[in-house]
């Protein structure tokens, strides 16, 4: 039976004097695929960065891997697990492979460059997320789906159990989505990686995950299974809007229609 490899209790945030999460629990398994859902301005995000470290200044506690979050350095929390942000507006002047290559900072010292383990790590990310024809071009050149692929082929490249992701598919067209959605589902099924998203859109959130929690104003609103989750009752006690459920052949899960509109 798999064993928690993220346990969080009653972990609670304010910020700017707005209370953001509050007495927020839930633990994830190793391997696992957790989605997290829920409206805007329900901490989601927030969420996300507390567990990627990025916001520290929050009360409760975490355990990653057995460990408590705070004995974790920067650099040893960066082995354990890497976190691709929200895909909106990014860009730098690196070729495709010299940033999937800043991937491998944690495990090098001042005084060391990159090994052959290091280069083979690169390869393999870059190769996975199709990107080998594009590995010499500037990372700002390129469309806003294939720069996000980049950001999760460095985030593989990382060589953490642990990858953190704030709306991997938002802003991208239907191929590029589907194109990260089949990365992702191929890191946690194939390679073992336990993977924690924000996910705008429910179907997306129901086809990729073994567990689903929604947030609303800051606390867990819902904790279950996709097909569970897909549940217009559920769906509109969360999002406070109407919701309907429609047949989806050749899948097990319905599809998710908001507004009721058919």
């Amino acid at each position: 039976m798999n064993s928690p490899i993220i346990q969080i209790e009653n972990l609670s945030i304010a910020l700017s004097g707005n209370m953001i999460l509050q007495d927020v629990s839930f633990s994830i398994n190793n391997g696992e695929y957790v989605s997290i859902i829920g409206p805007n301005g329900a901490g989601k995000t927030t969420l996300i960065k507390c567990l990627a470290g990025i916001y520290r200044d929050w009360t409760g506690d975490v355990a990653i891997d057995g460990k408590p979050f705070a004995e974790y350095s920067s650099k040893a929390l960066a082995k354990l697990q890497s976190y691709v942000p929200q895909a909106e507006g990014r860009t730098n002047p690196l070729t495709v492979s010299e940033f999937v290559a800043m991937g491998r900072y944690p495990h090098l010292s001042a005084f060391t460059t990159l090994q052959a383990t290091d280069y083979a790590a690169i390869d393999s990310a870059i190769e996975r997320a199709g990107l080998e024809a594009f590995r010499h071009r500037k990372m700002n050149t390129l469309s806003g789906g294939e720069r996000q692929m980049a950001f999760i082929a460095a985030a593989l490249a990382q060589g953490s159990n642990i990858l953190l992701l704030d709306e991997p598919s938002t802003f991208l067209d239907y191929r590029h989505q589907a194109r990260v959605s089949t990365l992702l589902k191929s890191a946690c099924r194939e390679s073992g990686i336990t993977i924690v998203a924000v996910h705008h859109d429910i179907n997306t959130a129901a086809a990729c995950s073994d567990r689903i929690y929604a947030l609303k104003e800051g606390a867990i609103a819902f904790s279950g299974t996709p097909a569970e989750a897909a549940n217009s009752n559920v769906l509109e006690s969360i999002y406070d809007t109407e919701f309907r459920t429609v047949p989806s052949p050749g899948h097990p899960l319905p599809f998710v229609i908001a507004g009721g509109a058919l």
